[in-house]
């Protein structure tokens, strides 16, 4: 099973559902729809959720708009959003780069 890690404050929004997408830049994993996950807490590494894609989009970074926000967090401005990717993936994170947006269901 494909194991995709979130940080500890998305944690309560997944498994409260306000949180149904995550998106991921340079998908390593090849994940598509029907997959089933196993969802990890970047921190510890203990795993907290098992879930299965059920829809997924692709836009890049720049195409990304106020509709896409819902069942993902939101982030204070435009240049928060590209920051926090880079954090993630490293200063090469451009607009230009293709997001998945991944829709999951709690098993």
């Amino acid at each position: 099973m494909k194991k995709l890690k979130f940080e500890e404050k998305l944690i309560p929004l997944v498994l409260f559902g306000e949180k149904t997408y995550t998106w991921r830049l340079f998908d390593d994993k090849d994940l598509k729809i029907g997959d089933d996950l196993i969802f990890v807490n970047q921190n510890s590494g203990e795993e907290f959720a098992k879930a299965r894609i059920i829809s997924i989009k692709e836009k890049t970074l720049g195409e990304i708009n106020e509709t896409d926000f819902v069942g993902h967090e939101k982030f204070e401005s435009r240049e928060k959003m590209l920051k926090n990717y880079q954090k993630y993936y490293g200063e090469k994170v451009s607009w230009g780069d293709l997001v998945k947006m991944i829709e999951f269901k709690i098993l």
